[in-house]
């Protein structure tokens, strides 16, 4: 791991590749070893899985899930993605505020995102009982905190071979979301969930007094 990424961007990298490690190790897929207890279940009454070999688990929501399922990612690419985003983003970001309030600022758009989807699925999706797992709403929350510092930086929009500012990166990959979360697309996707860690972000940033350019 670079020893020039700041202490708590090194710690959530490490943290992340661990328990993905662990996933593979105890076959998470297939035994939700700790998908059962620690992604993040739809809120309401929990559910009777069968584990095989006769095993009936209870599996539901638990208060701690609103963290812990962002430290747990369902693929190599998930996984990839997220900690590619957090390793790009989330050093500068950290310099920027400073520890603490970095530390604040990640999970507070990680929970942000998680109560974001819980609340998607208990108003419209109530059969749905899936679990969620990935960093991803804090990842959008890290980028919308570029944005606002940096919003004249050039970010590229994957298929458009071209660089465009930072503010229009993100307004525009925020309605893509909101569209794609709307008509359905891409499922199996928590696009709330990513709109839930942008805005979440967004407005504690406004709150700080951070506006669009200018320094914390």
């Amino acid at each position: 791991m670079p020893t020039n990424l700041p202490p708590v961007t090194r710690n959530l990298l490490i943290a992340n590749i661990l328990v993905f490690a662990l996933q593979y190790l105890l076959r998470d897929q297939d035994t939700l070893a700790l998908t059962r207890w620690f992604a993040l279940w739809p809120y309401g009454h929990d559910i009777a899985v069968d584990l095989g070999g006769g095993d009936v688990a209870g599996i539901g929501f638990r208060v701690w899930q609103l963290v812990t399922y962002g430290f747990m990612h369902g693929s190599v690419m998930h996984i990839v993605l997220n900690m590619y985003a957090l390793y790009m983003f989330g050093g500068l970001i950290e310099r920027v505020m400073g520890t603490r309030r970095f530390i604040i600022y990640y999970f507070t758009c990680l929970i942000a995102a998680a109560v974001a989807q819980l609340a998607v699925i208990y108003l419209f999706e109530s059969e749905r009982m899936y679990p969620t797992v990935g960093a991803s709403g804090a990842v959008f929350g890290l980028l919308g905190a570029f944005a606002m510092l940096f919003p004249r930086e050039k970010l590229m929009l994957i298929p458009i071979p071209i660089g465009i500012p930072a503010w229009l990166f993100v307004i525009l990959y925020g309605a893509a979301e909101l569209v794609f979360g709307v008509t359905g697309t891409l499922a199996g996707i928590a696009h709330f969930a990513h709109l839930g860690g942008l805005l979440a972000g967004l407005c504690l940033l406004w709150a700080w007094g951070v506006r669009p350019g200018r320094a914390m």
